[in-house]
């Protein structure tokens, strides 16, 4: 954890549903700014606590809803969470509190780097954008930028517990209206924190 792109890992239990789809609307939402040069800046990944799917495709109601709103589908294959994926994290979303348990017992070091998904984007708005590193738009200054505003959303969380309303239901077996649900609730957290990683559509230098 000590140069670009910046990682962010979403966990979630089986990898198949909630953080696929966290993962590459993660990836979207950044590319929608950087264009083909997002990977650069942001590498966006995802696992599961457990490992009964591990390689198989994302669930295809989740693979649906990412197409409807332009993000890409294609390529992906679960697997099971791992400590050297927490190792190499920079940020660690998780869709429940008790995911966020198993990362704390798998790495009790990664704590400051890890949230539930939807306390991460409940304390984005705790956050002051002026106090965050300015940067010059190349992919180590958005690192740092990064960093820091990894620090100071776990300042704001000032050793409070997640709270019910932050985790993200689980969509597997049900409808697409779950499905969609679950993708807003995602989006909701994750819009914000691009928004505040890079904060003009400039950010990457000119080619």
């Amino acid at each position: 954890m000590s140069s670009p792109p910046l990682v962010v890992l979403s966990v979630c239990l089986g990898n198949i549903c909630r953080s696929p789809m966290a993962e590459r609307m993660l990836a979207h939402l950044v590319w929608e700014r950087l264009g083909d040069a997002g990977p650069t800046y942001l590498h966006s990944e995802s696992a599961g606590t457990g490992g009964w799917h591990v390689d198989e495709p994302m669930n295809p109601p989740a693979a649906r809803e990412l197409r409807r709103r332009g993000a890409v589908d294609e390529g992906f294959q679960a697997r099971k969470l791992l400590g050297a994926h927490l190792d190499t994290a920079d940020l660690i979303l998780t869709a429940t509190a008790e995911q966020l348990e198993v990362v704390g017992g798998l790495r009790p070091d990664a704590s400051s780097r890890a949230f539930v998904l939807g306390e991460f984007g409940r304390l984005l708005a705790d956050v002051e954008p002026a106090g965050l590193p300015a940067g010059d738009g190349t992919p180590a200054s958005v690192y740092g930028r990064g960093i820091a505003l990894v620090a100071a959303v776990d300042a704001a969380r000032d050793g409070s517990d997640p709270k019910p309303t932050d985790d993200l239901d689980d969509p597997w077996g049900r409808g697409d209206v779950w499905f969609k649900r679950t993708a807003d609730e995602i989006e909701a957290a994750l819009e914000p924190f691009v928004r505040l990683l890079l904060p003009t559509h400039s950010s990457a230098p000119a080619a």
